[in-house]
Protein backbone atom coordinates (compact mmCIF):
# COMPACT_ATOMS: atom_id res chain seq x y z
CA UNK A 1 0.00 0.00 0.00
CA UNK A 2 1.21 3.41 -0.98
CA UNK A 3 -1.91 5.46 0.56
CA UNK A 4 -0.75 5.19 3.95
CA UNK A 5 2.57 4.81 6.00
CA UNK A 6 3.38 1.28 6.69
CA UNK A 7 7.00 1.47 8.51
CA UNK A 8 7.81 3.55 11.38
CA UNK A 9 11.38 5.88 12.04
CA UNK A 10 12.41 2.94 13.98
CA UNK A 11 11.60 0.48 11.33
CA UNK A 12 8.54 -1.47 12.69
CA UNK A 13 5.74 -2.51 10.31
CA UNK A 14 2.59 -0.65 10.59
CA UNK A 15 -0.27 -3.48 9.90
CA UNK A 16 -3.01 -2.10 7.95
CA UNK A 17 -5.19 -4.49 5.71
CA UNK A 18 -3.49 -5.36 2.36
CA UNK A 19 -0.22 -5.29 3.58
CA UNK A 20 0.43 -9.22 5.13
CA UNK A 21 -0.49 -12.63 3.53
CA UNK A 22 -2.43 -14.46 6.74
CA UNK A 23 -2.24 -17.77 5.17
CA UNK A 24 1.70 -17.74 5.41
CA UNK A 25 1.58 -15.92 8.31
CA UNK A 26 -1.29 -18.83 9.84
CA UNK A 27 1.30 -21.51 9.00
CA UNK A 28 4.44 -19.73 10.75
CA UNK A 29 2.53 -19.37 13.48
CA UNK A 30 0.91 -22.59 14.13
CA UNK A 31 4.38 -24.03 13.99
CA UNK A 32 5.37 -22.41 17.32
CA UNK A 33 2.23 -24.23 18.95
CA UNK A 34 1.81 -20.92 21.02
CA UNK A 35 -1.45 -20.05 23.52
CA UNK A 36 -3.09 -16.32 23.13
CA UNK A 37 -4.59 -14.60 25.90
CA UNK A 38 -6.52 -11.76 25.86
CA UNK A 39 -7.45 -9.88 28.97
CA UNK A 40 -10.66 -7.67 29.25
CA UNK A 41 -12.64 -5.98 32.40
CA UNK A 42 -16.45 -5.75 32.66
CA UNK A 43 -16.48 -3.87 35.68
CA UNK A 44 -20.26 -2.28 36.70
CA UNK A 45 -22.19 -1.30 34.11
CA UNK A 46 -20.00 -2.68 31.81
CA UNK A 47 -20.67 -6.37 31.92
CA UNK A 48 -23.58 -5.90 29.63
CA UNK A 49 -21.10 -5.25 27.16
CA UNK A 50 -19.49 -9.21 27.80
CA UNK A 51 -22.23 -11.00 25.46
CA UNK A 52 -21.28 -8.67 22.35
CA UNK A 53 -17.46 -8.58 22.68
CA UNK A 54 -16.87 -12.43 23.76
CA UNK A 55 -18.76 -13.49 20.87
CA UNK A 56 -17.20 -11.30 18.48
CA UNK A 57 -13.73 -12.38 19.97
CA UNK A 58 -14.51 -15.87 19.56
CA UNK A 59 -15.43 -15.90 16.07
CA UNK A 60 -12.73 -13.24 14.90
CA UNK A 61 -10.19 -12.81 17.16
CA UNK A 62 -7.18 -15.87 16.06
CA UNK A 63 -9.81 -18.02 14.57
CA UNK A 64 -8.29 -21.39 14.50
CA UNK A 65 -5.60 -20.68 16.86
CA UNK A 66 -5.79 -21.48 21.18
CA UNK A 67 -6.67 -18.43 22.71
CA UNK A 68 -7.46 -17.61 26.57
CA UNK A 69 -9.69 -15.31 27.46
CA UNK A 70 -9.59 -13.91 31.00
CA UNK A 71 -12.72 -11.40 31.73
CA UNK A 72 -12.21 -9.98 35.01
CA UNK A 73 -15.52 -8.79 36.64
CA UNK A 74 -16.79 -7.64 40.10
CA UNK A 75 -20.02 -9.47 38.80
CA UNK A 76 -19.39 -12.84 37.93
CA UNK A 77 -22.68 -14.23 38.26
CA UNK A 78 -23.76 -12.13 35.49
CA UNK A 79 -21.48 -12.92 32.98
CA UNK A 80 -23.64 -15.41 30.39
CA UNK A 81 -22.74 -18.74 29.30
CA UNK A 82 -21.06 -18.70 26.65
CA UNK A 83 -20.30 -21.24 23.76
CA UNK A 84 -16.78 -20.88 22.97
CA UNK A 85 -14.78 -22.81 20.00
CA UNK A 86 -12.58 -25.65 20.93
CA UNK A 87 -9.66 -24.10 20.38
CA UNK A 88 -10.62 -21.06 22.85
CA UNK A 89 -11.21 -20.94 26.85
CA UNK A 90 -12.74 -18.88 28.96
CA UNK A 91 -11.72 -17.71 32.73
CA UNK A 92 -13.83 -15.43 34.80
CA UNK A 93 -11.63 -13.77 36.93
CA UNK A 94 -13.80 -11.73 40.35
CA UNK A 95 -12.77 -8.72 41.32
CA UNK A 96 -13.54 -6.85 44.28
CA UNK A 97 -15.57 -3.26 44.00
CA UNK A 98 -14.29 -0.38 43.02
CA UNK A 99 -16.08 3.25 43.37
CA UNK A 100 -15.17 4.50 39.85
CA UNK A 101 -14.54 3.77 36.33
CA UNK A 102 -11.10 6.17 37.10
CA UNK A 103 -9.89 3.64 39.73
CA UNK A 104 -10.07 0.45 37.13
CA UNK A 105 -8.47 2.69 34.83
CA UNK A 106 -5.89 3.36 37.52
CA UNK A 107 -5.69 -0.31 38.99
CA UNK A 108 -6.03 -2.52 35.93
CA UNK A 109 -2.15 -2.04 34.94
CA UNK A 110 -1.34 -3.46 38.59
CA UNK A 111 -4.00 -6.60 38.18
CA UNK A 112 -2.54 -7.55 34.70
CA UNK A 113 0.81 -7.40 36.26
CA UNK A 114 0.21 -9.18 38.82
CA UNK A 115 -1.78 -11.75 37.40
CA UNK A 116 1.29 -12.00 34.39
CA UNK A 117 3.70 -12.98 37.64
CA UNK A 118 0.91 -15.59 39.61
CA UNK A 119 -0.70 -16.98 36.53
CA UNK A 120 -0.48 -16.02 32.68
CA UNK A 121 3.12 -16.63 32.52
CA UNK A 122 2.41 -20.30 32.82
CA UNK A 123 -0.53 -20.29 30.77
CA UNK A 124 0.27 -18.46 27.70
CA UNK A 125 3.23 -17.14 24.77
CA UNK A 126 1.89 -13.30 24.20
CA UNK A 127 -1.08 -11.17 25.94
CA UNK A 128 -3.35 -8.78 24.53
CA UNK A 129 -5.48 -6.22 26.54
CA UNK A 130 -8.85 -5.23 24.88
CA UNK A 131 -11.53 -3.32 26.17
CA UNK A 132 -14.78 -5.01 27.12
CA UNK A 133 -16.41 -2.45 25.16
CA UNK A 134 -15.14 -3.04 21.43
CA UNK A 135 -16.98 -5.07 19.01
CA UNK A 136 -14.69 -7.94 16.23
CA UNK A 137 -16.38 -6.80 12.85
CA UNK A 138 -14.10 -8.89 11.33
CA UNK A 139 -10.93 -11.06 11.46
CA UNK A 140 -8.06 -9.94 13.45
CA UNK A 141 -5.28 -12.87 12.96
CA UNK A 142 -1.54 -13.51 13.70
CA UNK A 143 -0.02 -10.38 12.13
CA UNK A 144 -1.23 -8.89 15.31
CA UNK A 145 1.68 -11.19 16.85
CA UNK A 146 5.28 -9.71 18.11
CA UNK A 147 7.42 -8.96 20.87
CA UNK A 148 5.61 -5.15 21.65
CA UNK A 149 3.01 -3.87 20.02
CA UNK A 150 0.87 -0.70 20.71
CA UNK A 151 -2.19 0.70 18.32
CA UNK A 152 -2.78 3.94 16.47
CA UNK A 153 -5.54 5.79 18.22
CA UNK A 154 -8.56 6.39 15.25
CA UNK A 155 -8.92 10.15 16.54
CA UNK A 156 -5.57 10.92 16.77
CA UNK A 157 -3.86 9.20 13.36
CA UNK A 158 -4.03 12.60 11.17
CA UNK A 159 -3.52 14.94 14.44
CA UNK A 160 -0.39 17.02 14.31
CA UNK A 161 2.46 16.48 17.45
CA UNK A 162 0.94 19.25 19.28
CA UNK A 163 -1.79 18.29 19.14
CA UNK A 164 -2.18 14.96 20.28
CA UNK A 165 -3.54 14.13 23.96
CA UNK A 166 -0.29 13.41 25.66
CA UNK A 167 0.19 14.14 29.50
CA UNK A 168 1.85 17.85 29.55
CA UNK A 169 2.07 18.58 32.81
CA UNK A 170 5.73 17.65 34.54
CA UNK A 171 4.60 16.92 37.43
CA UNK A 172 2.93 13.90 36.58
CA UNK A 173 4.89 10.41 35.81
CA UNK A 174 3.08 10.10 32.51
CA UNK A 175 4.36 13.45 31.25
CA UNK A 176 5.62 13.57 27.55
CA UNK A 177 8.43 16.41 26.78
CA UNK A 178 7.10 19.55 24.36
CA UNK A 179 8.35 18.24 20.89
CA UNK A 180 8.69 14.34 21.76
CA UNK A 181 6.19 11.51 20.79
CA UNK A 182 5.79 9.86 17.70
CA UNK A 183 2.00 8.63 17.88
CA UNK A 184 -0.52 8.33 19.85
CA UNK A 185 -1.71 4.80 21.44
CA UNK A 186 -5.04 3.77 22.41
CA UNK A 187 -4.91 1.98 25.67
CA UNK A 188 -8.47 -0.61 24.54
CA UNK A 189 -5.83 -2.51 22.42
CA UNK A 190 -1.97 -3.32 23.40
CA UNK A 191 0.15 -6.24 24.12
CA UNK A 192 2.94 -8.69 22.85
CA UNK A 193 4.90 -11.10 24.62
CA UNK A 194 4.39 -11.69 28.37
CA UNK A 195 7.28 -10.43 29.28
CA UNK A 196 7.06 -7.59 27.43
CA UNK A 197 3.62 -6.81 28.47
CA UNK A 198 4.50 -7.21 32.22
CA UNK A 199 7.50 -4.91 31.94
CA UNK A 200 4.78 -2.43 30.53
CA UNK A 201 1.95 -2.79 32.78
CA UNK A 202 4.51 -3.10 35.59
CA UNK A 203 5.95 0.26 35.00
CA UNK A 204 2.81 2.10 34.37
CA UNK A 205 1.03 0.83 37.33
CA UNK A 206 4.43 2.03 39.32
CA UNK A 207 3.72 5.72 37.72
CA UNK A 208 0.18 5.53 38.04
CA UNK A 209 0.45 4.78 41.70
CA UNK A 210 3.25 7.68 42.10
CA UNK A 211 1.12 9.86 41.05
CA UNK A 212 -1.78 8.87 43.36
CA UNK A 213 0.30 9.16 46.09
CA UNK A 214 0.89 12.63 44.86
CA UNK A 215 -3.01 13.82 44.47
CA UNK A 216 -2.45 14.20 40.29
CA UNK A 217 -4.54 11.79 37.80
CA UNK A 218 -2.80 11.98 34.30
CA UNK A 219 -5.43 13.18 31.83
CA UNK A 220 -6.49 9.52 30.22
CA UNK A 221 -5.35 7.59 33.18
CA UNK A 222 -3.71 4.74 32.52
CA UNK A 223 -3.38 5.63 28.58
CA UNK A 224 -1.49 8.30 29.06
CA UNK A 225 1.02 5.86 30.85
CA UNK A 226 0.84 3.70 28.10
CA UNK A 227 1.63 6.44 25.86
CA UNK A 228 4.84 7.56 27.97
CA UNK A 229 5.97 4.04 28.36
CA UNK A 230 5.69 3.32 24.83
CA UNK A 231 7.47 6.86 23.50
CA UNK A 232 10.94 5.25 24.95
CA UNK A 233 10.20 1.66 24.89
CA UNK A 234 9.41 1.27 21.11
CA UNK A 235 6.74 -1.29 19.48
CA UNK A 236 8.03 -3.96 17.72
CA UNK A 237 4.77 -3.34 15.65
CA UNK A 238 2.06 -1.66 15.44
CA UNK A 239 -1.74 -1.84 14.48
CA UNK A 240 -2.94 0.68 12.25
CA UNK A 241 -6.53 2.82 13.66
CA UNK A 242 -8.78 0.01 11.52
CA UNK A 243 -8.18 -2.42 14.48
CA UNK A 244 -10.02 -0.17 16.90
CA UNK A 245 -11.91 2.04 15.00
CA UNK A 246 -14.22 4.12 16.44
CA UNK A 247 -18.04 4.40 14.86
CA UNK A 248 -18.28 8.29 15.72
CA UNK A 249 -15.82 9.07 13.25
Amino acid sequence: RRDVLVLTPWLAPIVWEGTFNRDILNAQYKQKNSVTGVVTFAVEKYVQFVEGFMSSANKYFLAGHQVNFYVFTDNPEQIPHLHMAPENHLFVIPLQNLSRWQDISVSRMDIISRYIRSRFRYEVDYLYSIDIAVQLLEHIGVEIIDTLVGTISSWQYAARRESKSYETRSESQAAIPEGEGDFYYTASFYGGSVAEVYKLTRACSKGLMEDRENGIEARWHDESHLNKYLLYHKPTRLLSPEYCWDEEL
